[in-house]
């Protein structure tokens, strides 16, 4: 499993949160003081999976010079002026991440990005999630339920959660207030955490407007070579400010599910 490696989608301009990301690509936002692609690979790495391709668009430098400086940001360092030698005293527990950093375009479509990087993945599987989404789905059970059907692919359904606060009331008493409850309608949406066997590169195109979520997605439904691993526990995207505040509320307040680590 170790070999496995995990694609994740950095590339999009992220305007609906243009708050935060003028000047930074949308998986460097912060949620806890760390961007949320950090959770997102703490997740996987969680699980054993510490090989990563990020598929770069947008001010991808930024995530460069961040994993870049990552020890020095992370750990005590002793530094000699002079010749410039320095030691790093380490203390994270990131060791061992393997991070392959994609350049796909800042313009490329989801489908794009993911067929140029195919060249780095030289195992049978692979799995893929987008760089802007926070869950608390068992990545060892997605893998097992993956293999156990034997398709080409498998996306995570989620349920997702409500735009607007649910008031339980009794007449015009409320009793009960949930800020962000999901939506038990059994309907359940793409969540991302793809597993995919390599021949879904088959059904992918460099070509800039290539969207993973139309044609290529589509093509292998109808085909019969797509499952869903139904997930009901926690998932959250990070696509407006009101998002990025709730996400750091739940982190600040000790109730980050998906902190798994």
């Amino acid at each position: 499993m170790n070999s496995i490696k995990t694609v994740i989608l950095c590339g999009g301009l992220g305007t609906r949160l243009k708050e935060e990301t003028e000047y930074k690509p949308k998986p460097m936002v912060e949620v806890g003081g760390r961007p949320i692609l950090w959770h997102i690979m703490k997740n996987y790495s969680h699980f054993g999976f510490n090989k990563f391709v990020l598929c770069l668009g947008y001010r991808g430098d930024v995530i460069k010079n961040y994993f870049m400086n990552y020890e020095i940001r992370n750990n005590d360092f002793t530094l000699t002026l002079g010749n410039g030698n320095m030691q790093v005293h380490n203390s994270h527990s990131e060791n061992g991440w393997e991070i392959t950093f994609a350049e796909t375009g800042p313009l490329s479509m989801t489908g794009s990005r993911v067929k140029q990087i195919e060249k780095y993945i030289e195992g049978d599987e692979f799995m893929l999630t987008y760089g802007d989404g926070v869950c608390n789905v068992n990545i060892e059970k997605l893998l097992t339920y993956h293999r156990s059907h034997g398709k080409i692919g498998t996306v995570t359904g989620v349920l997702p959660p409500s735009r607007f606060g649910e008031l339980i009331t009794d007449g015009e008493r409320v009793q009960s207030f949930n800020e962000k409850p999901q939506v038990h309608t059994g309907g359940f949406i793409n969540g991302g955490f793809f597993i995919f066997n390599k021949k879904f590169f088959e059904y992918l195109d460099t070509e800039s407007g290539c969207i993973l979520e139309r044609t290529p997605l589509e093509k292998l439904a109808s085909e019969g070579q797509l499952n869903m691993y139904s997930h009901e526990g926690f998932w959250q995207c990070m696509d407006t400010y009101r998002d990025y505040e709730y996400l750091n509320n739940l982190w600040n307040s000790h109730k980050a599910e998906w902190k798994c680590w």
